[in-house]
């Protein structure tokens, strides 16, 4: 599968960008805590060379928070600064300012020595579509400047705010890569609604889904579904669980059939809505390799 969605602002934004780059201080990037590598642009670590760099691992209250964590220790071993985030809330948003200062404390140290005392610092905030950038920005803000909503491709024009505490926030528009090569980042970003949902198949989304939270928390779909995991490999894993939990729900059409769209749409929804918990779809590399050694 070679999923390709990159409307033609995302061009004009990157390009943009790489401009504002020029202007800021730091670089401040949003990433949905369930999948914190998926959610990245690649692009970014090419747009930011050279500047300091902060990860916000946003959207805590649904990822698990030992798995947080992890990628948390992930990030700072890359020489990031890092905060963890539930915007909607409001929960770890009052780090931002003193994490910002402390990042660049050599450069307000020596805007201070040549005597620019309160000089406000200028971050770009970065972040694909969806992963509540917006959100994260008006609860910087504490007010509703930038435009939040809970889909896709909601911010178009890149916007400057000033923080009451001497910091420059420029908001960008969420952007994506051209393509997808790997289907396992277009079906994780599919998965926690980074992409439109009319860009895949509801039910092989599901499928795909199923196949994950076998892997990544079975005891949650066994309790929340009533399905039976196989103990052998199946080959069509996700596809047999949508049918069982579908059969349980009495979703059946004519003929007896497994109504298994419905059912991949309830599941879908309530992976989303944290209905299954507080669940992390990926893992780092290492911690991966660490735990199949």
């Amino acid at each position: 599968m070679n999923i390709q969605w990159y409307p033609g602002h995302m061009t004009k934004t990157r390009r943009q960008m790489a401009e504002y780059i020029k202007q800021v201080d730091a670089v401040c990037e949003v990433v949905d805590a369930r999948i914190p590598q998926v959610s990245r642009n690649p692009d970014m670590d090419e747009i930011a060379a050279g500047r300091p760099r902060m990860m916000i691992l946003n959207r805590i209250d649904l990822a698990d928070p030992n798995k947080t964590a992890v990628w948390a220790k992930h990030f700072r071993d890359q020489g990031m600064a890092v905060i963890q985030t539930d915007s909607r809330a409001g929960t770890g948003t009052q780090a931002f300012s003193n994490a910002v200062r402390t990042l660049l404390a050599d450069k307000i140290e020596q805007w201070n020595e040549k005597g620019l005392v309160g000089k406000a610092v200028r971050v770009m905030v970065v972040g694909i579509p969806n992963v509540g950038k917006s959100t994260f920005i008006n609860r910087i803000l504490g007010r509703k400047s930038a435009k939040a909503a809970d889909r896709p491709g909601v911010t178009r024009g890149s916007q400057w705010f000033r923080v009451d505490s001497g910091i420059d926030l420029l908001d960008t528009p969420g952007i994506l890569w051209p393509k997808f090569d790997d289907e396992r980042v277009g079906i994780l970003l599919a998965c926690t609604g980074a992409i439109k949902d009319d860009i895949l198949d509801v039910e092989t989304l599901g499928c795909k889904l199923m196949e994950l939270l076998s892997v990544q928390a079975p005891q949650t779909i066994v309790d929340r579904y009533s399905v039976s995991i196989p103990e052998e490999e199946c080959d069509f894993l996700g596809y047999e669980l949508l049918q069982q939990a579908g059969k349980r729900r009495g979703f059946l059409l004519r003929g007896g059939e497994i109504d298994t769209e419905r059912m991949a749409r309830i599941l879908l929804d309530e992976f989303r809505g944290g209905v299954l918990g507080r669940i992390t779809l990926e893992m780092p590399a290492a911690a991966e390799q660490g735990a199949d050694a």
